[in-house]
C-alpha cells in the first residue's frame, strides 16, 4: 500500500535540491532551482507539442538521445523562447555551468525554462545564480525549489509518495508549475520527476509517457499549449530493487505509484487555474471510438462560452450541445444523454425542463462539478478536467507583463 511522504522531490534516496532568488524577477522573488542525483541514471521526458519550441526544450530533447540524466536547472521569470540562436547559446551555459560546478558531463544536465516569451535571458544575474545556488543544495531544499519553478501559480506544487517493490521501498517525488497556458497536448505544463527505483531508460520512458497521458494529458485550464512544456523523470537505482521490466507486477506498481504523483500534480495545476472558482470533470462515454471521445471532451474543456456558463452557475445545457456539435466527431441527438453531478438535463434529445435546470443550478455553485455524457455510438471514452472561464483570469492575463 503506497502512502504520501514529506520531501517532495528529495524524498527519494540520493537527491538534493535548491531554490534562490537570481535577479530574473522582481521583489526578491524565488526564480532559480536546480535538481541534482548523487549518481547519473535513466532520465524520461516528455515535451510540448508546440512547433516554436522554447531553447530549453531543444536542447533536452537532443540530450534525451542519450537518455542519462543527474542533474536539472530551471528558471522562472523568462521562457528563453523565440530568442534566437542566442537563446540556444544561453540554455547551453546555463547547463555547463552547473556541470562545472557538480564536475559531472554537460548533457547529464537538463535545463527548463518558464516565463515571458522573447526576452533574452538575463545571464549575468543567472552565472552567478548558478553559483550560489550549486552551494545550497541540500535534501531540505525541495520547497524553495517548488517555489522557484512559479510563475502565475499562487502556491508550489509537490508531492512524495512511497511503496515496497520487489521487497524494496521505492519513493517518487515531484515538483509542478502551472496555472494557465494549460492545455491537454503535452505536457501542459512544467513538471519534474525524482525517483530512487532501479528501472531502464526505455521502460522509464515508456512508462512515464503512459501515465502523462492519463494525468498531464487530461486537463485544460485556457486551451493554450506553451512553447516549454516539460515534463522529466530522473531515476538513481538507490532503492536497490532488481531493476523494473515492462509487463511484471514491479513494473505494475511502479506505474501505480508514478499515476498517483502525477495526478495529484495534474489536479493541483488545475485547482490553481488562473482566477479559477470551480473544478470540472468532462466525463465522456458511449462514443464512436477512444479518439472521438478525446475530441469531444477537449471541445468542451475549451469552450469560453461552456466556462463562462459554468462561472455563472448557469445550466445552459445548450452552449454544451453547440460545443459538442462542432467538435468533429459522430453523434446523434436522440441518443444524447447529458448529467450534471448525475442530474439528467438533456435526455433522447431534449432538454427535461425548468425545474431540473433549477436543481441543476444549485450543484453549480458548489467548487467540483462532473459533467458526464453519454452518446450513444459505441465503447468510446475519455476524461478531461478543466476550470472555469472568470474574470479575475481576464485581469492576469491581461497584465501579465506589466
Amino acid at each position: 500500500m503506497s502512502k504520501r511522504v514529506k520531501g517532495g522531490i528529495t524524498a527519494p534516496q540520493g537527491f538534493v535540491a535548491a531554490g534562490i532568488h537570481s535577479g530574473i524577477k522582481k521583489n526578491h522573488q524565488l526564480d532559480l532551482a536546480l535538481i541534482m542525483s548523487e549518481e547519473p541514471g535513466p532520465i524520461a521526458g516528455v515535451f510540448t507539442s508546440n512547433r516554436l519550441p522554447a531553447a530549453p526544450v531543444i536542447l533536452d530533447r537532443l540530450y534525451l538521445k542519450k537518455g542519462i540524466g543527474q542533474a536539472i536547472i530551471i528558471n522562472s521569470g523568462n521562457a528563453n523562447a523565440f530568442t534566437g540562436a542566442d537563446g540556444l547559446t544561453n540554455a547551453r551555459e546555463m547547463g555547463r555551468r552547473v556541470a562545472d560546478q557538480l564536475t559531472i558531463p554537460l548533457h547529464h544536465v537538463f535545463v527548463g525554462s518558464t516565463g515571458v516569451i522573447g526576452v533574452p535571458l538575463p545571464m549575468p544575474a543567472i552565472r552567478n545564480g548558478i553559483f550560489i545556488l550549486v552551494s545550497r543544495l541540500r535534501k531540505a531544499g525541495h520547497k524553495e525549489a517548488a517555489k522557484a519553478i512559479m510563475t502565475t501559480d499562487t502556491y508550489p506544487k509537490e508531492i512524495a509518495v512511497q511503496d515496497r517493490i520487489g521487497g524494496k521501498l521505492v519513493t517518487i517525488g515531484g515538483i509542478a508549475k502551472g496555472s494557465g497556458m494549460i492545455h491537454p497536448d503535452m505536457a501542459t505544463m512544467l513538471a519534474y520527476l525524482t525517483t530512487d527505483v532501479a528501472i531502464d531508460k526505455k521502460t522509464l520512458q515508456t512508462t512515464l509517457h503512459a501515465v502523462t497521458n492519463q494525468t498531464f494529458n487530461c486537463i485544460s485550464v485556457d486551451g493554450e499549449t506553451s512553447t516549454n512544456d516539460t515534463t522529466l523523470c530522473l531515476a538513481n537505482g538507490k532503492a536497490g530493487n532488481l531493476p523494473i521490466k515492462t509487463g511484471t507486477t514491479a513494473h505494475g506498481k511502479f506505474e501505480a505509484l508514478l499515476f498517483q504523483v502525477c495526478h495529484h500534480l495534474a489536479m493541483e495545476i488545475v485547482r490553481d487555474g488562473e482566477g479559477a472558482t470551480k473544478i470540472i470533470e468532462f466525463q465522456i462515454h458511449q462514443a464512436s471510438s477512444d479518439q472521438a471521445a478525446k475530441q469531444f471532451a477537449n471541445t468542451l474543456a475549451t469552450s469560453p462560452l461552456v466556462k463562462t456558463a459554468i462561472f455563472g452557475a448557469d445550466p445552459n445545457w445548450g452552449r454544451i450541445v453547440a460545443a459538442l456539435g462542432r467538435a468533429g466527431a459522430p453523434l446523434r441527438a436522440e441518443k444524447l444523454l447529458i448529467e450534471f453531478n448525475k442530474i439528467p438535463i438533456v435526455k433522447n434529445g431534449k432538454g427535461l425542463g425548468a425545474q431540473v435546470e433549477r436543481r441543476i443550478k444549485q450543484q453549480m455553485k458548489k467548487p467540483f462539478l462532473t459533467i458526464s455524457i453519454s452518446l450513444g455510438m459505441g465503447k468510446g471514452s475519455s476524461k478531461i478536467w478543466t476550470t472555469d472561464l472568470t474574470y479575475d483570469y481576464i485581469k492576469i492575463n491581461a497584465s501579465y507583463r506589466s
